[in-house]
C-alpha cells in the first residue's frame, strides 16, 4: 500500500511539473504575442504565482517520493537511469530558477508599462527571448526524466 501511495504521489508530481510548465509557457506566449502590457502584467502575475504554488511544490516532492520509491523497490542509487534522471533534474533546476526570476522581472516591467500607458520596453522583450531559450532545455529535461522513469533503460 505504501508503494502505491508513493508511486501515485511521484507520478502526480511529474504530471504537475509537466502540466504547469506547459500551461505557463502557453499563457506567457499568448500574453506576449498580444503585445498588450496590461494583459502581459496580469498573466505574468498569475504565472509567477502558479510557479510558486504548483511547480515549486512538485519540485520539492519529486526527489523525496523518488528516494522513498527507490528504497521501497530496492533500486540502487547508482542505477544508470536513476543517475541520468537526477542529472537531468539538476539541469532542469538550473534553467528553471532563472526562468522564475525572468518571469518576475517581465511582470514588473509590464506592470510599469501598463501604469504609464506605454508599450512593453526593450528590456521586457530581451528577457522574453531569454525566457523562451531557457524553457526548452528546462522543459526538455523534465520530458526526458519522465521517459527514463517509464522505460528504465539499462544505461
Amino acid at each position: 500500500m505504501i508503494f502505491l501511495v508513493l508511486k501515485y504521489l511521484h507520478v502526480l508530481g511529474a504530471v504537475v511539473l509537466l502540466g504547469t510548465g506547459t500551461g505557463i509557457a502557453f499563457f506567457m506566449l499568448m500574453a506576449h504575442l498580444s503585445r498588450d502590457a496590461v494583459f502581459v502584467a496580469r498573466t505574468a502575475g498569475v504565472v509567477v504565482l502558479a510557479d510558486f504554488l504548483f511547480t515549486a511544490m512538485a519540485i520539492l516532492a519529486q526527489p523525496v517520493t523518488g528516494f522513498l520509491l527507490m528504497r521501497e523497490m530496492w533500486i540502487p542509487a547508482d542505477e544508470g537511469w536513476i543517475v541520468a534522471s537526477l542529472s537531468l533534474y539538476v539541469v532542469a533546476g538550473i534553467f528553471w530558477l532563472p526562468v522564475v526570476w525572468m518571469q518576475m522581472c517581465m511582470r514588473d516591467l509590464a506592470r510599469q508599462a501598463a501604469a504609464e500607458g506605454a508599450p512593453l520596453p526593450a528590456a521586457y522583450h530581451r528577457l522574453f527571448r531569454w525566457w523562451l531559450a531557457f524553457g526548452f532545455p528546462g522543459f526538455g529535461s523534465v520530458l526526458a526524466i519522465v521517459w527514463l522513469m517509464i522505460a528504465k533503460p539499462p544505461l
